[in-house]
């Protein structure tokens, strides 16, 4: 029972950073949502040189990144196409 509250070795700043993402994203604010990952890449990196996470942190981290880089691609306004014009 008391493993439910185990910490995961998440880190803060990073999850921080990926909750903004999210919440940017689910709201449809297509700018905000790319600043927001140029930002987790950021910190990511800067988080690497730093020393500051561990192995196991590194590949999890590594994998959220890349995951929202693929969902950033087209993920911006001038991508959009109007809903009044046909394909």
């Amino acid at each position: 029972m008391f493993g439910l509250f185990k910490h995961l070795g998440k880190n803060s700043e990073l999850e921080d950073a990926v909750l903004k993402l999210k919440l940017n994203m689910s709201n449809n604010y297509k700018d905000a949502a790319q600043d927001d990952f140029r930002n987790l890449e950021a910190v990511f990196n800067r988080l690497i040189e730093q020393g500051k996470l561990n192995e196991k942190q590194k590949e999890y981290y590594s994998e959220v990144v890349e995951d929202y880089r693929g969902k950033m691609v087209g993920f911006t306004h001038k991508d959009q196409k109007p809903y009044w014009t046909k394909d």
